[in-house]
């Protein structure tokens, strides 16, 4: 082999090895940015991780629908877990005020809400996530042939209704005004969820209350719609808490009841679109 061709040979090995190590730079420059635009995301997503205890307060007719969002929120998130305090709106807002720790609260009316922003205590506006209305729950079959309000003031009839300091014993005390009906009930229950109760042990013939939780009865109750319903809808806003201890994953929460997920859960519970 002559020195010409060899001296040809060695240039061609020297030209693809450095080609080579140009690639080599050229791929490690391409990881290393691609790490450093990848860190922040990686960053960011691990400062979102959550975890911990969601605390929320809610009005005892979300107690189905939120339950089943609770257990999704903790199958998204690992490491968290949502508890729950379902009652009455009036009774749960003056909880709060008081001091009682909670990161969200789901109330059954604006009213009610308002005692919370009242006192300083939510942190941001309260947004309405949900309305909800109100229908006669009777026994199985209805076998005292209840078919309007009216049909509730029956002489012998035993009717319970929610306090009226309740949002469904407000509701249902205003459709009987818009009605100019009077109805003494056998009792005043604190949340929707007592009065249905009455209804479902056959302590009461009938009760007022909303048609989500008759919707949640299944065959324990029959409903019964009455148009006077319509004047009496309750809008239920949905608030993080100012003194929350866990805001973070408390504001995901809030989050999930707002999407669309979480409107199809409420939905489907019988809940009427914001």
């Amino acid at each position: 082999m002559t020195r010409s061709v060899r001296r040809t040979r060695t240039l061609q090995v020297a030209g693809a090895g450095a080609a080579a190590l140009l690639a080599l730079s050229a791929c490690s420059s391409s990881d290393d940015s691609s790490d450093g635009s990848s860190s922040p995301s990686a960053g960011a997503s691990g400062a979102s991780k959550l975890s911990g205890t969601v605390t929320v307060f809610a009005a005892a007719s979300l107690k189905e629908s939120f339950t089943t969002l609770g257990k999704e929120f903790e199958q998204q998130h690992p490491g968290t877990k949502v508890s729950f305090n379902f009652g009455g709106s009036d009774t749960l807002a003056a909880s709060i005020t008081s001091g009682a720790p909670a990161d969200v609260f789901a109330a059954a009316s604006a009213k009610t809400m308002k005692i919370v922003t009242d006192k300083g205590d939510a942190a941001g506006t309260p947004a309405t996530f949900v309305r909800n209305q109100l229908e006669i729950a009777t026994l199985p079959g209805n076998p005292d042939k209840i078919s309007s309000l009216k049909d509730l003031t029956k002489s012998g009839l035993k009717v319970v209704l929610c306090d009226k300091t309740v949002p469904c014993g407000a509701a249902a005390q205003k459709a009987l005004d818009a009605s100019g009906l009077k109805l003494t009930p056998v009792s005043y229950e604190q949340d929707v969820k007592s009065a249905l109760t009455k209804v479902e042990l056959k302590e009461a013939d009938a009760a007022v209350v909303y048609k989500t939780d008759v919707h949640a009865a299944g065959d324990k109750v029959e409903g019964v719609e009455f148009p006077e319903s319509a004047k009496a809808v309750n809008d239920y806003p949905i608030a993080l808490l100012k003194d929350a201890q866990n805001a973070e994953a408390a504001k995901a929460f809030v989050a999930l009841v707002q999407s669309a997920e979480g409107q199809k859960v409420l939905n489907q519970a019988g809940f009427l679109k914001p």
